[in-house]
């Protein structure tokens, strides 16, 4: 064989590797840590539900204009919210849909998933669940629970307790319904594209992302702009890492009540443990910007939801994400992979979170400390015993899960 077969046969499996295999979950749990740490250096931490409430603020916003701001709920949503193609947050959402859009493509997954009827309806309620969750609790399973913990706050471990509880009554409610529930089952229909075309679709898609990225990156004018091209791009490699390793969190809380299977939960662990350590080292030295201001502030991601607000906003987003299928984050790669049913919890979602966000602001609730405490654990307990603190809670998690893997004493019964 010819050096030059060789290369091309190289390549090939390269590619096949990165682009159209599905990714083993530790693998895929480090690089989505590594991802998270670069995203905070570079920014801020990473989120689902922020370009979800943005989103819904823009949908009410404009009901508002059409129905006036005195009209109930629209008296929150007399003020344009930040553009959605310059907040933040809603550029992480939009990045992370492009970057599981991509690896679908190119790993020829994508496809439009029709859900039977009664999968749509359970949308619905999902998306409304989430919603509601993911304001009581200070964000969703990525802001509340993965990156609250990794970020050194204590509330995180509340949304944790909330989670786990909630996951299991809905892997409950999930068993009655098969049992006793008949109606809806037809109506799912899948709605392909050629998979020869699909490829090119990506290489599109990575174009134009790197398009919308140099024009935010050029923006001599405003550095915030400028910022958001890496923004941007970080987020997608985020959506696609989680696309190609069919990483959901929500799996590893609901796989070791079901099955029995770990795999996916000391992943998780894993990735939590890499982010506080990351995160620590961020935050033990906090740089500054030009202008004086944090660029990662030690405060960022501690929500005052240490409490009630977490525990309960945690276990009725696990409901909903149970409901979903899919947890925040992993209801935006499903999207971008083309899964109708996820494309239906969006707005659900985003219009839920944002009315109870806006309601939870005008009253001061999180200021005020109705829904719980601002824990930044260093402050309480230094670097070095949180990381520990951080560190053990995991091994005792892997430990449970691992002692119930062989012994199924934890599995939700049918």
């Amino acid at each position: 064989m010819s050096d030059e077969s060789i290369v091309k046969n190289k390549a090939g499996e390269l590619y096949k590797a990165i682009c159209q295999n599905e990714w083993n979950p530790t693998v895929t749990g480090v690089v989505v840590a590594f991802l998270s740490v670069m995203m905070m250096a570079w920014w801020r931490p990473w989120g689902a539900v922020g370009a979800l409430r943005n989103w819904g603020d823009w949908f009410l916003y404009w009901l508002a204009g059409l129905l006036g701001t005195d009209a109930g709920i629209f008296a929150f949503y007399e003020e344009a919210p930040r553009s959605m193609f310059v907040d933040s947050g809603s550029i992480i959402g939009l990045g992370f849909i492009a970057g599981a859009f991509i690896s679908a493509c190119l790993g020829k997954d994508f496809a439009f998933r029709i859900p039977p009827y009664r999968e749509m309806v359970k949308a619905v309620i999902a998306g409304i669940l989430m919603g509601i969750g993911a304001s009581l609790a200070g964000g969703c399973n990525v802001g509340g629970f993965y990156n609250a913990i990794g970020n050194l706050a204590a509330n995180g471990f509340a949304m944790w307790l909330g989670l786990v509880l909630g996951v299991i009554l809905g892997l409950k409610l999930l068993y009655l319904e098969m049992e006793h529930i008949e109606w809806g089952s037809g109506g799912a229909k899948t709605l392909s594209i050629p998979t020869t075309v699909l490829p090119y679709i990506g290489i599109a898609g990575v174009i134009l992302l790197l398009y919308v990225a140099n024009v935010f990156s050029g923006n001599e004018d405003d550095d915030y702009i400028a910022s958001l091209g890496g923004v941007i791009v970080l987020a997608a490699a985020l959506g696609y890492s989680m696309q190609r390793g069919r990483w959901c969190m929500v799996q590893g809380f609901r796989e070791p009540h079901m099955t029995g299977d770990c795999t996916m939960a000391k992943s998780v662990m894993l990735s939590i443990i890499l982010v506080a350590v990351g995160a620590a080292i961020l935050k033990y030295a906090v740089p500054m910007r030009a202008e004086g201001e944090a660029v990662l502030a030690p405060i960022n991601y501690v929500r005052g939801t240490f409490g009630w607000g977490g525990v309960v906003g945690g276990f009725v987003f696990g409901l909903g994400a149970m409901f979903a299928g899919g947890c925040g984050s992993g209801t935006l790669w499903r999207v971008g992979e083309g899964q109708v049913k996820l494309m239906m919890v969006v707005p659900f979602f985003a219009v839920s979170t944002s009315i109870m966000t806006a309601w939870f602001r005008d009253n001061d609730f999180e200021a005020d400390g109705v829904l719980g405490s601002y824990v930044y654990l260093p402050d309480v307990m230094g670097y070095g015993p949180t990381l520990l603190l951080i560190i053990a809670s995991m091994v005792v998690w892997y430990l449970v899960v691992t002692w119930n893997e062989e012994t199924n004493k934890l599995i939700v019964p049918m």
